[in-house]
């Protein structure tokens, strides 16, 4: 599973962003999908996730402000991100893993790109 991310950006408080992913081959009939980030000195976070029976995982602390959502036909993935905030800060990784019917944890996917840096000032 390859996967690359774009959409990153610098954005002021309140402001939007919408992160995209590409991913290569069928994932979306065997992986679940999902967001990961890593502010500078701290660990993984999991910030969203998508599941093969159509659930979804949030972070409480982007609960209400981000939404994932995916284009099986497209093979994309996507994170719409809304007033955020400077704690938003930090490289975003788009994450896959098989879905074992476990709602894993995104900061727990086995795959994941190179990342997208968004920053909030």
């Amino acid at each position: 599973v390859q996967l690359v991310e774009s959409g990153g950006g610098s954005v002021q408080t309140g402001g939007s962003l919408r992160l995209s992913c590409a991913a290569s081959g069928d994932t979306y009939s065997t992986y679940c999908m999902g967001w990961f980030r890593r502010a500078p000195g701290k660990g993984r976070e999991g910030v969203a996730a998508i599941y093969l029976d159509g659930s979804t995982y949030y972070a409480d602390s982007v609960k209400g402000r981000f939404t994932i959502s995916q284009d099986n036909a497209k093979n994309k993935l996507y994170l719409q991100m809304d007033s955020l905030k400077p704690a938003d800060t930090a490289m975003y990784y788009c994450a896959a893993d098989i879905d074992y019917g476990l709602a894993q944890a995104p900061d727990t996917f086995g795959y994941f790109g190179r990342g997208t840096q968004v920053t909030v000032s």
